[in-house]
């Protein structure tokens, strides 16, 4: 069942901004409930409260991209927190899936070490876990609050882990996977070749979309997974050039 404070967001993605009272009297809970569980979103960073409305934040903070397609998001981390075993040291790269997946990994998983070139993911899950977590150096990009740069590289070159999951922003036939930010998708090639087995978590609309940056992963094993609106068409294609898709 979904907790409420997910349908909540799935309302805000909808409309600019609603009235506190009036997602009191749609749950049929108290505006004091509600406003208990509208504090819990603004300490997340997905909304802003304001004279009696809450709304979402921008869709350029990372935070507020995971309040868009939450409820597909969610189902994403959920089945990609399925291929994660207790103890298990894993890589996570930046994005609003990769930070629900963090968020459920801390749900449901003991005793994991995430290593993660995310500002955002390591403060995101830093109350709700005792993982060790290890971030990687580089320079700060403020927007996504990521790391980028050279010293991405010569950071995660001293680990190996099995797998590595990364959020991209587009699909292209011919070029694969693809990213909008240079830096950013360089940061994924370098981590990339620390791990042994990539897995892509991505909403199903990323696949009709195409970034500017490919990201030139054709020589790694990779598995996707996406939420059920992706048609199957689109599976069929992915599964003929070898991925293994899970949606």
């Amino acid at each position: 069942m979904k907790k409420r404070t997910d349908k909540i967001l799935e309302l805000l993605t909808e409309k600019e901004k609603i009235e506190v009272s009036a997602l009191a009297d749609t749950f049929g809970v108290s505006q004091v409930t509600m406003r208990k569980d509208l504090d819990e979103l603004e300490q997340k960073g997905v909304l802003v409260r304001e004279r009696g409305f809450a709304r979402l934040v921008s869709r350029d903070d990372i935070a507020g991209r995971i309040a868009h397609h939450y409820t597909q998001k969610k189902q994403i981390a959920r089945k990609a927190a399925a291929l994660v075993e207790d103890y298990e040291t894993i890589m996570i790269e930046n994005g609003s899936c990769c930070a629900l997946l963090a968020e459920e990994l801390s749900a449901t998983k003991k005793e994991l070490t995430i290593i993660t070139n995310s500002g955002f993911i390591a403060d995101f899950i830093r109350k709700k876990t005792d993982f060790q977590i290890i971030l990687l150096g580089g320079i700060y990009q403020h927007d996504s609050q990521v790391m980028v740069g050279p010293l991405v590289k010569d950071t995660a070159s001293h680990f190996l882990v099995d797998k590595f999951f990364i959020g991209v922003d587009g699909y292209d036939e011919k070029a694969g996977f693809t990213n909008k930010d240079q830096m950013r998708a360089q940061a994924v090639n370098d981590m990339a070749n620390q791990a042994n087995e990539l897995i892509v978590v991505t909403e199903s609309d990323k696949f009709s979309k195409r970034g500017t940056v490919p990201l030139r992963l054709e020589d790694k094993k990779i598995k996707i997974v996406t939420d059920d609106l992706l048609s199957q068409s689109t599976k069929t294609k992915l599964e003929n050039k070898g991925y293994t898709v899970i949606n």
